[in-house]
């Protein structure tokens, strides 16, 4: 009986992208102290990540109302909180009336896309939320 695996597709999977998250991103200890909506968003910006588009993930109100978000109090917080624990980082600063800012996850390379701010690609540190961990260590 032929069952050559190989010709057909995983049927044991739903069609469509994942989003893959490291085990060491999900251990760190800078992951386990944040909030459940910091967490949400990280799982957001991850969902937008595809192969080379690593610092234009989006998290404006605009992008996330659609996804069932509500309160921008709530995403500017969870922002804030991944930004100073080192899971993303900033690459184009928004502005009114509509330019969006750009965020790259930093448990992946920074993509080299056109349109970043100055010193952008300088600033970005692989990641940073290792040694976000570690600083905090060394303060407690």
């Amino acid at each position: 009986m032929g069952r050559d695996k190989r010709n057909k597709g995983d049927s044991s999977r739903v069609a469509g992208g994942f989003c893959a998250m490291p085990w060491d991103v999900l251990d760190s200890a800078a992951y386990q102290a944040l909030s459940h909506p910091a967490r949400s968003l990280l799982m957001e910006l991850a969902r937008q990540y595809v192969r080379d588009n690593n610092g234009r993930l989006l998290a404006s109100q605009a992008y996330l109302a659609k996804r069932g978000w509500k309160s921008s109090d709530t995403i500017t917080r969870a922002k804030r909180e991944l930004i100073d624990a080192g899971f993303i980082y900033e690459t184009v600063k928004g502005h009114r009336p509509n330019k969006a800012s750009w965020y790259a996850i930093t448990w992946y390379t920074l993509d080299r896309l056109p349109g970043y701010d100055m010193g952008a690609v300088e600033g970005f540190q692989h990641g940073a939320y290792r040694k976000t961990q570690a600083l905090h260590r060394l303060t407690v």
